[in-house]
């Protein structure tokens, strides 16, 4: 059985959604950050970077988020959460999938930890450094909202449901207390789209189990 190694409202709320859309049996393995469990060495034998997620499958050990969405996909082709090989789409899912993962989410880790790009006890630097990536993200933000305006579509990656949108959810809850620059669900675009997230039974079984507080977004 496929086990999801996670702890709630971290980047493991991807994968969770996308088992959820599945609907392929799975365990849940809660990795308590608050308790260091990630930095411990069971863990660390499991993802030596000390990240969550992991997911583990038969003899597979993956971690990095979008490798996760990317292997759900492939191994659960009936739910077509991704477009077919080949295809237009599907390059464009990847660019996306790849910007999500490598231009946004990491802005993000900036915007949540500046104490790692200043020297110790540089209070002043680090906050400087949060206002410039609360700033970025805002920009990347308006680039999602361009994007979905564009095509007018109901999901991200237009008329399909893809393993884009649990991402594109994932990290615009992420925005959801920026002090300075709007939150996510206040963009003409985004907002109605989280909302539609929102209603999907797969993404309320994730905040539930996860037994996270609203906002949600």
């Amino acid at each position: 059985m496929i086990q999801l190694h996670y702890d709630p409202g971290t980047a493991a709320m991807v994968p969770h959604i996308l088992l959820e859309e599945i609907g392929a049996p799975y365990e849940r393995v809660l990795v308590p950050r608050a308790a260091k469990a990630h930095k411990q060495p069971a863990y660390l034998r499991l993802n030596p970077n000390g990240l969550i997620p992991v997911l583990v499958d038969a003899d597979l050990v993956l971690y990095e988020t979008a490798a996760i969405a990317l292997h759900l996909c492939d191994t659960h082709p009936q739910a077509r959460l991704a477009p077919p090989l080949g295809s237009a789409a599907r390059a464009h899912f990847y660019k996306w999938l790849m910007w999500l993962t490598n231009t946004l989410q990491a802005t993000l880790i900036v915007y949540f930890y500046p104490d790692r790009w200043m020297d110790e006890g540089n209070a002043a630097g680090a906050a400087e450094v949060k206002r410039h990536a609360e700033r970025k993200v805002a920009a990347l933000l308006e680039q999602l909202d361009a994007e979905l305006a564009r095509h007018g579509q109901s999901w991200f990656g237009g008329t399909q449901y893809s393993a884009l949108d649990p991402y594109v959810f994932t990290l615009c809850r992420w925005t959801r207390n920026f002090a300075n620059e709007r939150p996510a669900r206040e963009y003409s675009h985004l907002g109605p789209y989280l909302q539609r997230m929102l209603e999907r039974p797969a993404v309320a079984r994730m905040l539930a189990t996860e037994k996270l507080a609203p906002p949600f977004v």
